[in-house]
């Protein structure tokens, strides 16, 4: 049987568990806008007015997707509806670190409580943002999951550059911090 004809109950409770029902909303119904829009500090706003109960905006989070164009929707297994976002839809805003070197781990916590732990699973890249002046320099983002990103504070920058260390990469010098065995640069390429 397909997924998309299944009704939810019917559905393996893994696609249930972690959102991965691939069916548009049943009927034809088009998606709409859902008035809400996240700002580049992170806050949700519904209709302008910040969701202050973060219990809400984790929820939305969890249901959190980009499609291949960049556009963000939230997506449940009966609805789906567009949302806007000013930058990346989380920011890290807390750095926690155990070990040194190489041998060090680092975990950031995202603003809805996640703990992401800097990797191979969690990469970090720097790029400028599309609304940033072309001669800025560029702003450390880190991978959550399937095309999210959370944009890191600068507090939780500076405290990677106070980790950070020097190191021969593709025959250069370049700057960066170790995490979980993978050295993560921290300068442009």
């Amino acid at each position: 049987m397909s997924m998309c004809t299944d009704s939810p109950s019917d559905q393996p409770l893994d696609a249930l568990r972690h959102n991965t029902n691939p069916c548009p909303p049943a009927g034809d119904a088009p998606p709409r806008w859902l008035g809400l829009r996240i700002l580049q500090d992170g806050i949700w706003l519904y209709r302008g007015s910040p969701i202050t109960r973060i219990e809400l905006v984790k929820l939305f989070a969890s249901v959190l997707r980009r499609e291949a164009d960049g556009s963000f929707w939230l997506v449940t297994p009966v609805e789906r509806g567009r949302i806007e976002v000013d930058d990346a839809p989380f920011v890290a805003v807390d750095l926690a670190a155990e070990g040194t070197g190489r041998s060090q781990t680092l975990r950031v916590r995202t603003n809805v409580d996640e703990w992401l732990t800097l990797g191979p699973r969690h990469v970090l890249r720097l790029r400028r943002p599309a609304d940033q002046a072309a001669d800025a320099g560029p702003v450390p983002y880190v991978e959550v999951r399937a095309g999210l990103e959370a944009r890191l504070a600068r507090s939780v920058y500076y405290e990677l550059v106070e980790r950070g260390e020097e190191r021969m990469q593709d025959g250069r010098q370049r700057f960066g911090v170790w995490s979980e065995g993978v050295f993560l640069p921290l300068d442009q390429a």
